[in-house]
């Protein structure tokens, strides 16, 4: 049997999931009304402490999908993301629309990491 660890584990869901030299983070958001940019910052500084939690860190991205509530915005989370990310370590990504939670979230990100 292998092990899964689970991080930060709630009734509906866990935070982190690691299993097999992998971690997948839950869809991550920042404070409800903040701008695009504060919450992109707040997600990204989440992101990088469930990564040190599991083991890794955002030097080990594999995948990355971004919902934003409108495209519009699209450039300011960008430039946030732009000043975060390993630019020697880019991961594969994928950005699109969709209706979020509630209309105070302008942005989720989900990761996928290697250990």
């Amino acid at each position: 049997m292998t092990d899964i660890k689970r991080l930060e584990i709630g009734p509906r869901m866990s935070q982190a999931v690691v299993h097999g030299g992998l971690v997948w983070l839950a869809g991550q958001v920042g404070a409800p009304g903040e701008s695009v940019t504060a919450q992109t910052e707040a997600i990204v500084k989440r992101i990088d402490a469930l990564l040190a939690e599991a083991g890794t860190d955002k030097s080990r991205l594999l995948q990355a999908t971004i919902w934003l509530a409108s495209m519009d915005d699209f450039a300011e989370m960008n430039a946030v993301w732009d000043a975060w990310v390993d630019p020697a370590n880019t991961p594969a990504r994928a950005c699109g629309e969709s209706r979020l939670a509630t209309p105070d979230y302008k942005v989720e990100i989900i990761i996928t990491a290697a250990l």
